[in-house]
């Protein structure tokens, strides 16, 4: 026959034999569809892994090394590729997480733990494991009743307002977005993403909209202290001629339309309250805690203020009550000695 091949009789049927190992053409094919497969799964798994761990955030690029002996994320799906069973792998990451735990705080364990635990669910789905070794694993326990933001009284929330040279635009900009923190709950990621017509009028008030993490939109009248600072501000800078513009843009003398960063408003809060003698050290979610503390002192209820806030649950914004800590120093002064 053609190409060598020569016809045999294997159970009473003609069957097309190969001369290269005297063996039915047919298991030839088998063999190489099984080679192509495994050619395929490798490709389809470890060869993607460098491209994923390079599209994750840090704690999932940390994850490419983070067991003992140098074992990463390839190693566990070389052995899921080899069969090994879920137990092994699973203490494979528990032991990262205990040694995790002797150099890292119990937050940041857990949140490394979470993100690995959402990359091996993407390859999970992905069909480039069968199993998710690190869903059975615990983080180390971690309990907070306390917020650990500082807060500012009243009076020197009022004196920081207050003590901010508005002679330029930056300090407009700057007693502009101290205030809507204050005022409106804002987060500091909420509070800068906003455009001028973020600012508007609704039955005769000032409302701000802002857009908080997740995606939620949250509109909110303006207190009557909170409408003179933004009023101000667009009428000094010029802002209203370009709506779609950023509302705290960068710049001095001149404002831009470059988004101001977080770390120069934290750089900023940071100078404002130095200059106003404040040694509270204060950061960019502080005025968010002082807002929602002073709401509740004057008869907030906690509900309210976690619609206010944007918290899904009221045991997010407890968190921010600080109504404790006068309590505590009011039993500390009653000792007489």
């Amino acid at each position: 026959m053609p190409g060598g091949s020569s016809i045999a009789t294997l159970s009473g049927q003609k069957v097309l034999l190969n001369d290269r190992a005297n063996q039915p053409a047919h298991a030839h094919w088998r063999d190489d569809y099984a080679a192509g497969a495994r050619r395929r799964r490798r490709r389809a798994g470890l060869g993607a892994l460098p491209r994923i761990l390079r599209g994750q955030r840090p704690q999932s690029a940390h994850a490419a090394g983070l067991l003992p002996g140098g074992r990463g994320i390839p190693d566990l799906v070389r052995e899921r590729r080899r069969a090994v069973d879920r137990r092994r792998s699973a203490v494979h990451v528990a032991t990262w997480i205990e040694a995790g735990t002797r150099e890292l705080a119990a937050p940041s364990v857990k949140q490394r733990l979470a993100a690995l635990r959402h990359l091996f669910d993407w390859l999970v789905n992905g069909q480039v494991m069968p199993l998710n070794p690190a869903h059975t694993v615990r983080g180390p326990r971690h309990v907070v009743t306390c917020g650990q933001t500082t807060v500012l009284d009243p009076s020197e929330a009022r004196e920081l307002l207050e003590s901010i040279d508005t002679s330029k635009h930056a300090g407009l900009r700057h007693r502009a977005l101290i205030a809507l923190m204050v005022y409106s709950f804002a987060r500091i990621g909420a509070a800068l993403g906003m455009t001028v017509e973020d600012v508007y009028t609704q039955n005769r008030r000032l409302w701000v909209r802002l857009r908080e993490k997740g995606g939620k939109r949250h509109a909110m009248p303006c207190h009557h202290n909170l409408e003179e600072y933004p009023t101000a501000y667009l009428d000094g800078a010029g802002l209203r001629d370009d709506p779609k513009g950023p509302l705290f843009g960068r710049g001095t003398e001149k404002l831009t339309r470059t988004v101001l960063p977080q770390a120069n408003a934290y750089a900023m809060i940071r100078r404002r309250a130095a200059a106003a003698g404040i040694e509270t050290k204060l950061g960019n979610h502080s005025f968010r805690a002082t807002g929602i503390t002073a709401y509740l002192k004057n008869g907030g209820t906690l509900e309210k203020a976690a619609a206010m806030a944007n918290h899904a649950s009221t045991r997010t914004t407890q968190l921010y009550d600080r109504r404790r800590d006068e309590v505590s120093l009011d039993d500390v002064e009653r000792m007489v000695i």
